[in-house]
C-alpha cells in the first residue's frame, strides 16, 4: 500500500491557526488552542521572526516509539499513521523517552493517564478523506497526498525558487525518513529541530544497545538480590539481638 504523509511549506504558512482549531475538533481536544504541545494540543503553530511554522509528530517510517512499546500501543499504520490504542497503554512512557522529536504526551493531571499525540487523523484517512489540519488550510501550506509524490513537489519548489527555500526537504532522510516533510525559508535549526540526527532508522540503533540488555539485567539482578540479602540478614540480627535483651531478666 502508497504510504501517505503531509507537506507543510512554512513560506506559505500565514499563521491562522486553523489547523490547530481543526485538530482538537477533530480529536475531541479540550480547551483553546495552546502554544505548545501537550495532551490537548497535538500541533502548534509557532512564529519565528516573520516566518510562521508548525509542530506535530512526524509519523516516522520506522518509527522508533513503536519499536520501543512493549504492548503494541503505538502501531505504524499501513497509510503511514502511526496510531495509539490507549487500551492496551499501561503507562510506561518509553515511546516519550524513544522519540527523537520530543512528541508524545503523558496525561499527568488524570487519575486514569494515557499518553497523547497525533494520529494523523486516521480514521479520516480510512474514509478517504484528508487529515483535518490538511482539509482546512486555507493557504495550501499543508498538503496530504502519497509520500513520493509529496517529496517531488517539494524538490520542484526549491529548484524553481531557491530564493525562497533553503535547500533541505526535513523529513526525507532524518532518522530514516518521516510521513511529514517540511519546507522552510529558514534554517530548520532555527526553530528548534535538531540538526544532528541520523539519517539510519533509530530502531536499529535501539536494537544494537537491546542486544547487551540480557548481560545487564542478569548482572543488574545478581547485584541487587545481594544487597537485599545483606539488608535483610542485618535486620534478622538486629531482630534477634533486640529479642535476646529483652528476654533478659535482671538481677
Amino acid at each position: 500500500m502508497d504510504s501517505y504523509g503531509l507537506l507543510i511549506d512554512f513560506s506559505a504558512c500565514i499563521g491562522c491557526k486553523a489547523c490547530m482549531k481543526a485538530c482538537k475538533e477533530a480529536n475531541n481536544l479540550p480547551g483553546d488552542p495552546g502554544d505548545h504541545l501537550s495532551y490537548s494540543d497535538y500541533t502548534v503553530v509557532k512564529q519565528q521572526g516573520d516566518v510562521f511554522y508548525r509542530q506535530m509528530c512526524m509519523h516516522c517510517l520506522t518509527p522508533t516509539c513503536v519499536s520501543v512499546c512493549p504492548v503494541g500501543a503505538m502501531a505504524k499504520s499501513p497509510e503511514g499513521a502511526i496510531t495509539y490504542d490507549g487500551s492496551k497503554c499501561f503507562g510506561c512512557r518509553y515511546c516519550m523517552v524513544a522519540c527523537p522529536f520530543s512528541i508524545p504526551k503523558y496525561e499527568w493531571n488524570k487519575a486514569v493517564p494515557v499518553v497523547r499525540k497525533c494520529i494523523l487523523c486516521y480514521s479520516r484517512i480510512k474514509e478517504g478523506k484528508e487529515p483535518a489540519c490538511a482539509w482546512v488550510c486555507p493557504m495550501g501550506a499543508t498538503r496530504f497526498g502519497k509520500r513520493d509524490r509529496l517529496l517531488e513537489i517539494a524538490h520542484t519548489r526549491i529548484a524553481r525558487w531557491p530564493d525562497r527555500y533553503i535547500d533541505h526537504v526535513f523529513g526525507e532522510q532524518e532518522v530514516g525518513g518521516t510521513s511529514v516533510l517540511m519546507i522552510s525559508p529558514i534554517a530548520f535549526s532555527d526553530i528548534g529541530m535538531r540538526n544532528t540526527l541520523p539519517n539510519e532508522p533509530l530502531p536499529n540503533l535501539t536494537w544494537t544497545i537491546l542486544r547487551k540488555i540480557p548481560n545487564i539485567v542478569i548482572t543488574g539482578g545478581i547485584v541487587v538480590g545481594g544487597v537485599w540479602w545483606v539488608i535483610n540478614r542485618r535486620m534478622e540480627l538486629e531482630k534477634e539481638n533486640s529479642n535476646g535483651k529483652e528476654g533478659k531478666v535482671e538481677k
